[in-house]
């Protein structure tokens, strides 16, 4: 069996993109249908072998599959080898059929792809047979399994959404397929003498294949999320012809702004202010957390920039991922409206610790 380069079935650089992989695709599929085409066994054949390449490279997982494939192919790794590391046999290649030949099994795919991309092959890549009957449809398109585009958007919460989840609604512009055409751009019509089919760009998309769309969408995020995470919603993209032809949607966290709490990675820090009299004497107050309030404890003689951790009370772990800390960072505060009792109060302990001869907080700064 024969390596079958699907890039050059194409006429495609190794480095194409998705979408010059689909249009690209789609311009040898409209030259040799069979539609405009009839009786005609090359164009068949010319045919078969796009639509086989294309679903392989129009499929991301596929695709980078038959990547590592050809490198291994093109490093003379020997064929057992390269049966056994991806196609899921376990051994040597047993099929019947020439390594030219370009249709085997039923569906017009030939040993290559069933081998390899085949669920019947033991690949791990889902694929439909194609055939030519009675059944196949007035537009090419929709036996092209072509896959719809992927989409992306942003979504903004609180720090605090990452310790429960939450829920968000979305309002997405897509790109779907055309159902008229079936992402085509084509449609065929039948002329009115004999039985001529003629192609002619689809009146609903205008040729493009696709149309734009406005759906309003319900999206949970989960638990243990940080900033810039991205989730994938499998199917959430645009719409395909069939269900397992949707793109998917991609999801990138961000966290507001919040006043209270700062994040980093899972770390969160939140600057809590204590009173002058609290922090020299200690004191127990009430601190706020992602999930609700806690009793912290103050150490007498504290001051402005003391740090004090509670151990996985951060963004909560995801995978792998061990939950962060909560960091609480000490501000010191004076009262600024004391009341006559309060300011002789404050004055008896200033003439106290002078009395005391205690040391001058700025001396180092003096002695410069």
């Amino acid at each position: 069996m024969e390596f079958r380069d699907y890039y050059k079935v194409l006429g495609v650089e190794r480095s194409a993109t998705e979408a010059e992989i689909k249009t690209a695709y789609r311009k040898l599929a409209r030259k040799f249908h069979p539609d405009v085409n009839p009786n005609n066994k090359d164009a068949e054949r010319r045919f078969k072998e796009a639509n086989e390449a294309y679903q392989v490279l129009g499929d991301v997982e596929k695709r980078k599959k038959y990547d590592e494939l050809g490198a291994d192919w093109e490093r003379g790794t020997p064929q057992d080898e390269v049966y056994r590391r991806y196609s899921g046999a376990g051994g040597p290649f047993t099929g019947g059929t020439d390594a030219g030949d370009t249709g085997s099994t039923g569906g017009g795919f030939s040993d290559f792809f069933e081998r390899f991309f085949s669920s019947r092959g033991g690949g791990r890549g889902r694929s439909t047979s194609y055939g030519f009957g009675d059944d196949l449809d007035d537009s090419f398109g929709v036996r092209s399994g072509g896959r719809a585009p992927d989409l992306q958007a942003e979504v903004e919460i609180n720090p605090q959404n990452a310790v429960q989840g939450t829920q968000r609604r979305l309002n997405l512009t897509a790109t779907d397929e055309c159902d008229n055409c079936h992402g085509s751009g084509m449609v065929a019509r039948a002329e009115k003498r004999g039985n001529t089919r003629v192609m002619d760009p689809c009146p609903k998309c205008g040729g493009s294949g696709v149309i734009p769309v406005r759906r309003a969408l319900d999206v949970t995020i989960p638990p243990g999320v940080t900033e810039g995470m991205r989730i994938r919603l499998k199917g959430q993209g645009g719409r395909g012809s069939r269900p397992e032809l949707n793109g998917d949607l991609y999801l990138t966290i961000h966290f507001k702004p919040n006043g209270v709490f700062t994040v980093s990675g899972r770390e969160v820090r939140c600057q809590l202010p204590v009173w002058d009299y609290e922090a020299a004497l200690g004191a127990e107050v009430t601190a706020p957390t992602l999930d609700g309030r806690v009793a912290l404890k103050i150490p007498a003689g504290s001051q402005t920039g003391r740090v004090m951790r509670l151990k996985g009370r951060g963004i909560p772990g995801r995978g792998k991922a061990a939950a962060g800390d909560l960091m609480y960072e000490l501000k010191v505060l004076a009262p600024t409206d004391l009341t006559a009792e309060e300011r002789d109060l404050m004055q008896k302990l200033a003439d106290h610790r002078k009395a005391r001869a205690v040391p001058d907080p700025r001396d180092e700064m003096l002695r410069e």
